[in-house]
C-alpha cells in the first residue's frame, strides 16, 4: 500500500473505494476516501473513509466494532478509484446485513483458489515436511491412486449418516483431486470451462 498514487485533484478530493471480501470476493460496500482517510487506512490497517454526511474521517466499525481489516488495496487504471480487499469483522451494513447491498456473504468456495496456490507452491518449492510435496515426489501414479482411494472412501461414508465423517472424506477427495490436476499440469479453470460449455447446452 506504500506506493499508492491517486488523482485526488480530478475527483475533487474524494476517491470512491469499493470494498470487497478478500476471501469470498463478495462486494461489501462503497465509501469515499480523501488523502487523510487513505493515510489512516494505510497506517492502521483498518478501512477509514471520509464521511460526507458527518464531514469527518470515519473508521468503519469505530462504534460497532465491525472493523474492515485491510488485506490488499488496488488502484484502477485512471488512478481515481480504489478496490480494497478486506477481512470483515462481523456484518458490514449498519442494518446488520452482511453487505450494504443486502447480499449474504457466507460462501467459502473461493478458498479453493488459495488452496490451489498452496498446492502449486508445494510442487514448485518442495520441502521434506510437506505432505503435498511428498505426493508430487512419488509421481502421478501415486497421486492418482490417492484420488481413487478417497473416492472409494466417500462412497462408503455416503451410505451412513455421519455428517462429520462424510465431510471429512469429501474434503480429502477434493484436496487430492486438486493435487492430481496440478500434477497433470491442468488448471481447475479448464475443468470449469468444460462444465460451462455443457451448461450452455
Amino acid at each position: 500500500m506504500e506506493n499508492i498514487r491517486l488523482d485526488f485533484e480530478k475527483t475533487e478530493g474524494l476517491i470512491p473505494a469499493i470494498v470487497q471480501d478478500a476471501e469470498s470476493k463478495q462486494v461489501l460496500m462503497l465509501g469515499y476516501m480523501n488523502e487523510e482517510a487513505l493515510e489512516k487506512t494505510k497506517s492502521t490497517g483498518r478501512v477509514t473513509f471520509f464521511s460526507r454526511s458527518k464531514g469527518r474521517l470515519w473508521t468503519k466499525g469505530e462504534t460497532s466494532g465491525n472493523f474492515l481489516n485491510v488485506k490488499k488495496v488496488l488502484v484502477d487504471c485512471d488512478r481515481d478509484t480504489l478496490l480494497v480487499y478486506v477481512d470483515p469483522v462481523g456484518p458490514v451494513c449498519h442494518t446488520g446485513a452482511d453487505t450494504c447491498f443486502a447480499e449474504e456473504n457466507s460462501s467459502k468456495t473461493f478458498f479453493i483458489d488459495t488452496l490451489r496456490k498452496t498446492i502449486k507452491d508445494r510442487k514448485n518449492n518442495p520441502s521434506d515436511s510437506s505432505y503435498t510435496a511428498s505426493l508430487f515426489a512419488k509421481g502421478i501414479n501415486k497421486v492418482a491412486q490417492k484420488v481413487g482411494e478417497e473416492a472409494v472412501e466417500i462412497v462408503i461414508e455416503s451410505k451412513d449418516d455421519n455428517k462429520e465423517l462424510f465431510l471429512g472424506e469429501a474434503a480429502d477427495l477434493l484436496f487430492h483431486y486438486l493435487v492430481l490436476l496440478e500434477a497433470k499440469g491442468y488448471e481447475l479453470d479448464e475443468v470449469m470451462e468444460v462444465l460451462m460449455s455443457r451448461h450452455k447446452g
